[in-house]
Formats: structure tokens, sequence, C-alpha cells
């Protein structure tokens, strides 16, 4: 198997997203996910515009295209909004199953029309797999709730992460990795700063909170959006977030290796499909690197 360092790129980024769900169940009982998401937008948009800086760039010297920018920032806030409402109305298995089943095929259809990126014939069977994966993952021992309003915020969460993925990638074309998803990060956390104002943040008070923060600021947004950032300068829009299901596959190892959880017969064929996708995504070279 061939595989590219952009599309490693990427996966890499995907398995740093895979460690939230960990982060949190470490964190302090009274945080509120909202102000979570919040917070890391917050930490990880500091630290990417810190890393800029450090490396002498100045943001002046970036001609910002303005609509592409600003669409991924607020994409990116809508992203962040839509999952935790979807997910506290249809529950959490509902919820992200409507998530990760939706944006890559969304980002399909987005990227053809929008940026004429025809996703390649092995796309559809590799996305199958991992979406059927994805879905068989997060099925066992789960009740559910089926609400239509949970159901369409999960929709929207998954347009919203597509939306950002093509706006990205537009942003990405005359702007350096770091410097962009700094900005698109801060424009985020600005968005999204009014929920601070009501949320409870006395989590933030215990060291654990603090360490989960940082994990979910630092690593889980900064490091992960640079590595997928850089992966998806050259690869197609399509491709790159069904790579991204290499979440959901990072999160359930942890899941078990970590939290105690049990793999279950359904949930290893889910572990098992989603690395099937993946392989057959990344079996040849791509054309673009």
């Amino acid at each position: 198997m061939r595989i590219s360092k952009s599309e490693i790129l990427i996966i890499l980024g995907a398995m740093l997203w895979g460690t939230t769900g960990t982060a949190q169940a470490f964190a302090p009982p009274n945080a509120d996910p909202r102000s979570v998401g919040a917070v890391r937008l917050a930490i990880g948009g500091l630290a990417l515009l810190a890393i800029t800086l450090a490396r002498g760039f100045s943001l002046r010297e970036v001609k910002w295209p303005l609509l592409p920018t600003l669409i991924a920032g607020i994409s990116m806030a809508a992203y962040n909004l839509f999952f935790f409402a979807g997910v506290a109305k249809a529950g959490v298995a509902i919820g992200t199953i409507v998530t990760i089943g939706s944006s890559p095929i969304l980002a399909g259809l987005l990227g053809w029309i929008l940026r004429k990126e025809r996703p390649e014939r092995r796309w559809y069977p590799a996305t199958i797999l991992a979406i059927s994966g994805g879905i068989l993952l997060i099925l066992p021992g789960k009740t559910f709730n089926v609400d239509s309003l949970g159901i369409i915020l999960a929709l929207l969460s998954g347009l919203s992460y597509a939306v950002f993925s093509i706006a990205s990638k537009s942003l990405l074309e005359n702007t350096p990795p770091i410097t962009a998803m700094a900005i698109v990060f801060l424009l985020g956390a600005i968005f999204l700063s009014p929920l601070l104002f009501s949320a409870d943040l006395r989590w933030l008070a215990e060291l654990r909170g603090w360490m989960a923060a940082l994990h979910l600021g630092l690593f889980a947004t900064a490091l992960a959006y640079i590595l997928f950032a850089r992966g998806l300068v050259s690869v197609p829009v399509a491709k790159a977030v069904t790579l991204t299901l290499a979440e959901p596959l990072t999160a359930g190892m942890l899941g078990i290796l970590l939290l105690g959880e049990r793999l279950t017969g359904t949930a290893t064929l889910g572990l098992l499909l989603i690395a099937a996708g993946l392989v057959v995504l990344t079996s040849r070279k791509t054309s673009t690197e």
C-alpha cells in the first residue's frame, strides 16, 4: 500500500481529534460541553497565533481572502454549536452517527459543485465502509431517542464541518497553514465567546480541568489542525474528510484501552470496517501529490 505524506498528516490530525472524548472523560464532571468547546477553540487559536508570531510571520504580510476566512471561522463555530446541541437533543450515539455519516458525503458533494473536485472511484466504497464502521462502533449497547430536531442539528453540524473544509481549502491556496488556522480558530472563538459569559467555568479551577483544557486546545486543536491543514493543501476535500474518520477509530481504541469500555463483536466489526475504508482510500498515490 502506498500512502502519501499529505494523507498521513490528515490521518494523524484525525487521530488527535479522536482523543477529545477521552480528555473530556478525565475532565471534572461539572465541565459543560459548550464551555469546553469554546475554551478549546480559544486556547487552540491563541496557540496557533503564538506559533505564527514566534516564527516572525506578520499577519499583515498575508492578503487575506475575506469571504473564505469569515466562512471558515463561522462554520467552525457553527460546527461546535450544532454538534453539542444535536447530541443534547438526539443523544450522543445518534447525534455522532448523523454528524460523522453526513460530513464526508456533504463534503464530497460541495467539493464537486464548488471546486469541481470529482471524487475518485475508490472514494465511494471507502466512504461507505468507513461510515458503516463508525455507525457500528457507536451503536452497541446504546438506547436511542430519535428526536427530529436533534437529527436536523446533527445534519447542520455535518454540513458546517464540510463547509469549513471547503472554505479552508480555498484559504490555504494563498495562506500558510498555521497562519490560516490561527485566524480561523480565533474567529471561531470570538463567535462562541458569548457562551463563556453564561457558562459554568468552575471546572477550570481544578488541575485536571486545566490539564483537559490544555490538551484539547494545544494537541486536539492546534496541532491537529496544523496537520490537517498541511494535508488538505494537496488532498481533495472529499478524500480529506473521509480520511478524518480515523477519529472515531482512535476514539474507540482509546475507550477500550484507557476507559475500560467493552469491545463487543459489533464494535470490533466497526473498527475493522473503518480501517478497511482507510486502506481502500489510501491504497495508491494520488495524482495531486
